[in-house]
């Protein structure tokens, strides 16, 4: 006599051969093939590559916002007393620009 164990695992795999054999095996291959090629054709990106993306965007903004923070003190439009702060966050003490430097600002009216 078969034990139950034995009898489950046997029930088991008959059914595992019916379905492989079955039309249902097919048309899971071919759902499958069919999802692949849609999914290759809309040009996805992973989580992971979104969120590196992300991120770079955000210290990009963050460096964007501190360069416009330290042209603006440069152009002489805020107080000498407001500081630039970095990307990592220390502060950049106004520079001045000397009489005659190419660089400081010019009336272009």
């Amino acid at each position: 006599m078969i034990n139950r164990n034995e009898w489950v695992e046997d029930f088991q795999r008959n059914i595992s051969e019916l379905i492989a054999r079955s039309p249902a095996a097919d048309i899971e291959r071919n759902i499958k093939a069919f999802m692949a090629q849609a999914f290759s054709r809309m040009d996805l990106v992973t989580r992971e590559e979104f969120d590196i993306q992300a991120q770079l965007l955000e210290r990009a903004l963050q460096r964007i916002t501190a360069l416009e923070s330290r042209l603006d003190q440069l152009e002489g439009r805020h107080s000498p007393a407001a500081h630039a702060t970095t990307v990592t966050g220390e502060q950049v003490p106004p520079v001045e620009p000397a009489a005659g430097d190419p660089g400081a600002p010019r009336d272009l009216n």
